[in-house]
């Protein structure tokens, strides 16, 4: 284990969840702004939805790629480099003359994003062992619940004094902070340590995955219920704002509300799990997904408030489903565990960008479309678990 020449132990701590705040920060930061976006480029809301489709398209590639690549050369120049281009890429975005050059520098903060909570995880393992790891895990894994709550939160009180362009330029600052503590950072991986053999032969190892069938149903199985999430991310502002005439700032504290149902989400696997067969709690998320869906398609026009609550049950399944997910998946992976991992997260990244771009279909109702949406995916995620009910 490296000791850190410039950070100390609470220092990279701090370090490792600041790095943990790059996806909540780059996307739900500017969702309040998005209509205001959409009239300033003079574009369509499929149009400004895909600046968020392509962020997390290519914050999950970044996953898959900069994973062996940190194996393979460290983990500090693959920050560094990470950290730099997440800022070049935010300048751009910040100083965007159209849509086409937001959507370009969104491209960027996606492979800058991806590389930086790729060698953030590693990190983790590399410099802490037992309990102390145990802790740090928890510490981020509580400010990716708490990140999602603040930052539309933030970029809704940022529109009271600034354009969209304020949030980028939080972003910026990110950006700069993390690229001075990258440059402060020691190498955790000795080269002793480091993969030795061709590069490509390590991102072909992704490829034996995805000839496991059984792995990859169960997979997808749990993917799908990512897709309606991000749909919703995507339409949320241009629903609460355009369709029901909340301002910005209103906007946010519904978006936060919603978010924090997603808490309750991991202790209540747990409560489950005590009680209940995979089978029967793969059929309770299933129930909890049809409830929303049809609530959604229904009531869920009648006003903000209608639509908040339609859509609590399929929020509380993302946190329920992906500690579900997880062990499940680990406990069929019996080596290349890292790659596995890398796997795990690329398909729900992208499926979750799927959803981002069909939410913004010119669906005539965004209400509407999101429903459909849940409705479609979770049969599409019944289809699968037909085949592995017996393999939970």
């Amino acid at each position: 284990m490296v000791r850190q020449k410039n950070l100390s132990t609470a220092g990279l701590i701090a370090a490792i969840t600041f790095m943990n705040m790059y996806p909540p920060l780059s996307t739900d930061m500017y969702l309040p702004a998005l209509p205001e976006m959409g009239k300033y480029f003079g574009a369509s809301e499929f149009l400004v939805g895909m600046t968020l489709t392509v962020f997390f398209l290519m914050f999950a590639v970044s996953i898959v790629i900069f994973g062996p690549l940190s194996d393979k050369y460290g983990r500090r120049p693959i920050l560094i480099f990470g950290a730099s281009i997440f800022t070049v890429a935010s300048i751009a975005c910040m100083t965007a003359s159209n849509i086409y050059i937001l959507l370009a520098g969104r491209f960027f903060e996606g492979v800058g994003a991806g590389a930086v909570i790729t060698v953030a995880t590693a990190i983790i393992k590399d410099s802490f062992r037992g309990r102390l790891m145990s802790k740090i895990l928890v510490v981020t894994q509580a400010v990716g619940a708490i990140a999602p709550m603040a930052a539309p939160l933030m970029g809704g009180f940022l529109l009271r004094f600034t354009d969209w362009r304020g949030a980028f330029f939080i972003l910026t600052l990110v950006g700069i902070i993390n690229l001075i503590l990258a440059l402060r950072f020691t190498e955790t991986l000795p080269k002793e340590q480091r993969y030795n053999g061709e590069i490509l032969d390590s991102l072909l190892l992704l490829k034996s995955f995805a000839k496991q069938k059984t792995f990859m149903l169960i997979l997808l199985m749990f993917a799908f219920f990512t897709l309606p999430f991000m749909a919703y991310l995507s339409v949320s502002s241009f629903v609460y704002i355009e369709n029901f005439g909340l301002t910005a700032q209103e906007y946010s504290y519904f978006f936060a509300a919603n978010a924090s149902v997603s808490i309750a989400g991991p202790i209540l696997y747990l409560k489950l799990k005590t009680w209940m067969s995979n089978e029967r709690l793969m059929q309770f998320c299933y129930i909890l997904a049809i409830i929303s869906g049809f609530l959604i398609i229904f009531p869920g026009h009648i006003s903000a408030w209608t639509f908040l609550f339609s859509f609590l049950p399929f929020t509380l399944l993302g946190p329920l489903t992906r500690p579900f997910a997880m062990e499940v998946l680990l406990n069929r992976a019996k080596e290349n565990v890292g790659t596995a991992s890398s796997m795990i997260n690329f398909v729900p990244n992208l499926f979750g960008s799927l959803g981002m771009a069909l939410g913004t279909l010119p669906w005539g109702d965004f209400v509407t479309g999101l429903g459909i949406i849940i409705l479609a995916a979770t049969v599409c995620s019944i289809f699968m678990f037909k085949f592995v009910s017996d393999k939970l």
